[in-house]
């Protein structure tokens, strides 16, 4: 069975589902055969590549809200994330930005079969250690940390190999659909948008399962 999921690397709530999405995949029996393809999705694809500005000064913005209503919903997206084992720092100083050069290492990293690995330490990077990912020097390091070649790594980010297939990605999503992240389609058939509970995750799985086995029989 392959899941495709679709996210940005500064999506608090992309974060949250990939780890609830992992804990319903460790509860289903045919485990072993579930494939995930993390494909690319930008919320602020207008960004200046190379910037960066206050995350929560551009929540302000976005959402009409005070400075006390933004550290509000920090906090309680930081006890929402520890009760997924996740450790969030959503500090007033945190910056955002351009992920399109992030999102091309990850096809690079599926090209290397190590995808997950570079996803997971991009989002702990942003998340958890305050770290950028909106400049080259913080995403090689990043991306050779998860297990990347350093030569490749400095070769896409310098040559802009993968543009197209972040586009694509993004163009999919549209077409099915998708008007935010994370957005969950299991075996090209059942779509799932948000970060859902586990037993969602859970029941989905079972019956894109059910339905590959009805399909398989002559």
């Amino acid at each position: 069975m392959r899941i495709d999921v679709w996210s940005d690397l500064v999506c608090p709530w992309c974060y949250i589902g990939k780890r609830r999405l992992e804990s319903a995949i460790a509860l289903f029996a045919g485990r072993d055969e579930v494939e995930v393809i993390h494909r690319s999705f930008q919320l602020n694809p207008s960004a200046p590549l190379g910037k960066t500005a206050r995350r929560r000064e551009m929540l302000m913005a976005k959402y009409g809200r005070s400075a006390a209503e933004v550290q509000e919903m920090d906090a309680r997206m930081e006890q929402l994330a520890a009760e997924d084992a996740l450790e969030y720092h959503l500090s007033p100083g945190g910056l955002t930005g351009n992920t399109f050069d992030a999102h091309r290492l990850v096809h690079l990293a599926l090209d290397r079969g190590r995808q997950d690995a570079v996803v997971e330490r991009f989002f702990r990077a942003y998340f958890t250690e305050q770290r950028s990912l909106f400049d080259h020097p913080s995403l090689a390091g990043l991306a050779i940390e998860a297990g990347l070649d350093e030569h490749d790594v400095r070769r896409v980010l310098g040559n802009g190999a993968y543009a197209e297939a972040v586009t694509r990605d993004s163009r999919e999503a549209q077409a099915r659909g998708a008007t935010g992240v994370p957005f969950f389609v299991f075996d090209g058939r059942y779509a799932v948008a948000g970060a859902q509970a586990v037993h969602v995750f859970s029941d989905m799985l079972s019956r894109a399962s059910t339905e590959a086995n009805r399909l398989s029989r002559p």
